[in-house]
């Protein structure tokens, strides 16, 4: 009990530059007391006694903010940032060295009782700060939810989900980017908040491509003008080609990159 103890209060000082020590993580910490109130909670929802469960897990949500029911299964080193208003169902299951920010929801979208309703999040999970996970599927290992994303589908284990709705947002090797070794390295640890380098909704990212394949067309379609009114000139005189035939209203694809982002 002791070395799990130490382990939830270490898990903190290594993923919180703001926790000083294991005196202020013990006394200041909401998301370690709720952790620590599921615990007797879930005990007593295990054997039967449902409603004490209820009641510490009602105790432990007056005292922290953070309501966790008593059916809930968590791991180890879970680590509830912040914590307030977060809401994690019955049959949601939380898997060892997830961090669960605060206004964050693992919830239900079926009312039938007895079947599984509630996410499944795999190890070392990220869900940033007013996510929403809804509906009895997996979020595989080492994933990251975007802050405020609605999540109703499955993740991949080691992706990214941002958005309403959610959508993965591809790997670096998936985009081609040239990943430093330092980059690659702070992708397997801890990202605060789900904060990943080269991070971009893949929405924008094919937004910018549409732009950029416009541009490029607009671009064509004037070298065509010049080389028809060079070839007008040519046979039948300057005078057979209006002044203003190449003259068009031009996509403002600078416009779009700088409302999208660069």
């Amino acid at each position: 009990m002791f070395s799990r103890i130490r382990s939830d209060i270490q898990c903190i000082l290594s993923r919180d530059p703001a926790a000083r020590s294991s005196w202020e993580v013990i006394t200041c910490y909401p998301g370690l007391h709720a952790i620590w109130l599921h615990r007797p909670a879930h005990w007593c929802w295990r054997h039967g006694l449902r409603w004490l469960g209820r009641f510490i897990s009602h105790l432990a949500r007056w005292a922290t903010g953070i309501e966790i029911h008593p059916g809930a299964v968590l791991g180890e080193r879970v680590f509830i940032d912040h914590g307030m208003g977060v809401v994690i169902g019955e049959t949601a299951e939380v898997g060892d060295g997830c961090t669960i920010y605060h206004g964050v929801t693992l919830g239900g979208t079926s009312l039938y009782k007895g079947e599984k309703r509630h996410p499944t999040l795999g190890r070392n999970v990220v869900v940033s700060a007013g996510a929403k996970v809804l509906g009895g599927f997996t979020v595989g290992d080492d994933a990251k939810i975007g802050s405020n994303a609605v999540v109703i589908k499955p993740v991949p284990a080691g992706a990214t989900a941002v958005g309403i709705p959610a959508r993965i947002i591809a790997s670096h090797k998936d985009h081609g980017a040239d990943v430093t070794e330092s980059q690659a390295e702070g992708a397997k640890g801890f990202s605060a908040y789900g904060v990943t380098p080269q991070q971009d909704d893949p929405l924008a990212l094919a937004l910018r491509s549409l732009a950029d394949s416009a541009a490029g067309q607009e671009q064509q379609i004037a070298l065509l003008w010049q080389a028809i009114e060079k070839l007008s000139g040519l046979q039948h005189g300057p005078d057979c080609v209006p002044p203003d035939a190449h003259v068009t209203a031009r996509f403002g694809a600078e416009k779009v990159s700088d409302i999208l982002g660069k």
